[in-house]
């Protein structure tokens, strides 16, 4: 049945979109941290909606599962296929068009496979931009933003993608396609299906395509380093910020001496912003897309640091002074990832409590893992500003990394889900669930929205070939 599948999917696909060449499927079969390495029976990139439902509905009939794929960039192993080489992998590279850039409207209607540095840069040619980004700009698409719900660091003013998809096309179990790409401020037929497909991580249904809401283009900005002694101040820096420049406040991250430590020995020549060092480090970015603000914000920024160390929340703090500057800064936080991962295996998670609990919540979980688990260091960084934080525990220095994260490591992240579901946070803020935390959602999820979850992969994908495995 396989040969007879693949010669039918080729006969489809024509040579560039389908292969079985093991050294053509090789980088599409292991996800970006390295934790998951599996196999697969075909890399299938179709290059048209149409060639998307020819697909499904052939696997369909041959009972072939899909795991759906982007830029291979995510987090939590949800585009890897298992270890058995029965699935086919689906990649949308090929559709890779912005078919529409409506300039008066604001929306821009992409196909899955457009890289969203690839739209930043069609928005910006005509004076708008799309206000979603993160460290992987240069390699995640547009559907597999779309099917993780993705975050970035201005989700404190713009939302997640949640926020910005006006309208979705994709592609059902059964090969149908499902269009719903025209936007509509008010539109009550019942359920919002596109919300439904949203963060579903490719197992409800495969997009195909997306209509954005664009942003005016940015008049002007100014981004600020400041060094805090506790997340308790950089949470009232917050606060402050918000009522000093409201509705300016874009981006407000933080990270902790060691994480720009990490990200200056993976990155020799980036300097510390700051003369000496800080228990914490905020980075914080104003916005303004009208011309009379964008001539104020620098009087805005420095008042808001002025007011900041007047408070006692910073003890030394700088201003980007050119475009360039405020770049190395996001730089800074955009390379603490890979930075972190060059030191060696670590349990990384992507968690987020109510935005009033974080602080209290980092305070009481950093000691109590590093007391519990002696030799590993718990660090938290992120996007304090929606609750958001990346909770890493790095191993013990020595530590063998497949033993230690099949052993110690699930023990600790099973420790860290706890906490973070008895303090009414959520175990995936942006990530994702995956291969990683299905058995954890399974574990802590409320039984009511799990039995529902399952309801509707069942009534949208009876026969369980869309991404089977990942997420419920």
């Amino acid at each position: 049945m396989s040969e007879a599948f693949l010669v039918e999917a080729a006969r489809l696909l024509g040579p560039k979109g389908l292969t079985t060449d093991p050294d053509d499927m090789a980088a599409w079969l292991t996800d970006w941290r390295g934790r998951y390495t599996g196999a697969a029976l075909a890399l299938a990139s179709p290059a048209s909606t149409e060639e998307v439902s020819g697909l499904v509905r052939l696997c369909a009939r041959h009972g072939v599962p899909i795991v759906p794929q982007g830029g291979n960039s995510g987090m939590s192993g949800g585009a890897t296929p298992f270890e058995t080489g029965r699935e086919i992998v689906l990649s949308l590279r090929r559709m890779n068009r912005i078919t529409a850039l409506d300039v008066a409207g604001r929306t821009a209607t992409c196909e899955a496979g457009v890289i969203l540095q690839v739209l930043h840069e069609a928005a910006e040619k005509e004076g708008l931009r799309f206000p979603l980004t993160l460290g992987g700009k240069g390699s995640a698409t547009i559907g597999g933003l779309v099917s993780t719900n993705a975050g970035g660091t201005q989700v404190l003013r713009h939302g997640s993608m949640r926020a910005l998809v006006l309208g979705i096309e994709a592609v059902l179990a059964d090969g149908s396609v499902l269009d719903l790409l025209t936007p509509l401020k008010k539109d009550n037929r019942g359920f919002d299906l596109k919300q439904v497909l949203i963060g579903s991580e490719g197992t409800l249904g495969i997009v195909t395509a997306a209509t954005l809401r664009l942003s005016p283009g940015i008049a002007g900005r100014s981004v600020m380093w400041a060094g805090t002694a506790s997340l308790h101040d950089a949470r009232s820096l917050l606060l402050l910020a918000e009522d000093m420049a409201p509705g300016l406040v874009e981006g407000f991250e933080v990270l902790p001496q060691h994480s720009l430590e990490a990200v200056q020995a993976y990155l020799p020549d980036t300097r510390a912003p700051l003369a000496g060092p800080h228990v914490w480090h905020a980075l914080i970015e104003l916005v303004t897309d009208d011309a009379e603000t964008a001539d104020r914000l620098p009087d805005i920024a420095e008042r808001l640091l002025a007011s900041a160390f007047e408070r006692g929340l910073i003890a030394d703090a700088t201003i980007a002074a050119s475009e360039d500057q405020a770049e190395r800064l996001w730089l800074i936080r955009e390379t603490i990832s890979p930075a972190e991962r060059a030191l060696g295996p670590a349990m990384q998670h992507d968690i987020s409590v109510p935005v009033e609990k974080m602080p209290a919540f980092v305070e009481a979980a950093v000691p109590r893992l590093e007391a519990d688990w002696p030799g590993t260091r718990a660090v938290c960084f992120g996007h304090l500003g929606d609750g958001n934080v990346h909770f890493h525990v790095i191993a013990p220095e020595g530590a063998d990394r497949a033993e230690w994260e099949s052993g110690d490591g699930k023990a600790i992240s099973a420790q860290v889900h706890d906490m973070v579901t008895a303090w009414g946070g959520s175990i995936s803020a942006e990530h994702g669930i995956g291969r990683l935390k299905r058995d954890e959602l399974a574990r802590l999820a409320d039984p009511a929205m799990l039995a529902t979850m399952r309801a509707i992969k069942q009534a949208l994908d009876p026969k369980g070939l869309l991404n089977p495995g990942k997420l419920v």
